[in-house]
């Protein structure tokens, strides 16, 4: 008699992937501040374009651990390091372009129609460019996943780990759009812009010196 299961996956397994995955989720990272920025700054609307454009951001690492393009990258560090100093560099740009708009990016009040429109794309850069997403997808495939499941169960697997990053990333763009929040945040704003920029700059520096492994987080 075969043990339970989730959409194919072993119950034991199913349940460490959705652990493991929700507590890399939830950890702060770049994500988060681009969430926190584009949602107090430009409304609701703009804080869930960027979580959707990190959860599409998940897929592009999906993809290519899928189709065997990680474990090149794995193997090849000079490769890897190219990816690494380039996730780096937009963390650092979007930082310092926090920095010196200076807390004058917006007004208290509601969010005006076309306010923060590239925030899908920074959404989805910031993850996309992020090797440490891959890792932790690497991990979740090779460490807690059986390596030999089926195709239609891995992606599955793949799904489960985008839908968890846009349910908490949607989380925070409503609460942080909220009238309340988002007014308490704007009346602020030059303090909060100056300490996102500088924690974005910090954490793409902290990328560019890291010694990348298959034990990361994302």
């Amino acid at each position: 008699m075969h043990g339970a299961s989730v959409a194919g996956l072993p119950l034991g397994q199913a349940l460490a992937v959705g652990l493991v995955t929700l507590l890399a989720v939830m950890s702060p990272g770049p994500d988060f501040a681009m969430v926190v920025r584009n949602s107090y700054l430009h409304g609701r609307g703009a804080g869930l374009r960027t979580a959707a454009g990190i959860a599409l951001g998940v897929q592009v690492h999906v993809a290519y651990t899928m189709f065997g393009v990680a474990v090149l990258l794995l193997e090849a560090p000079l490769l890897l390091t190219l990816v690494k100093l380039l996730g780096a560099a937009y963390l650092v740009h979007i930082g310092v372009q926090t920095l010196r708009a200076g807390g004058r990016l917006a007004e208290p009040g509601p969010a005006r129609s076309g306010d923060g429109r590239g925030a899908f794309a920074t959404g989805f850069l910031c993850n996309a460019l992020n090797p440490k997403t891959m890792l932790f997808v690497v991990s979740v495939f090779t460490q807690v996943a059986d390596p030999s499941l089926p195709r239609r169960v891995a992606w599955g697997c793949g799904l489960f780990i985008s839908a968890a990053h846009l349910a908490w990333f949607s989380v925070v763009a409503l609460l942080l759009s909220r009238a309340h929040w988002r007014g308490a945040l704007l009346r602020r704003q030059a303090r909060v812009e100056r300490l996102i920029g500088c924690v974005l700059i910090g954490l793409g520096l902290a990328l560019a010196v890291s010694n990348l492994g298959t034990g990361g987080g994302a």
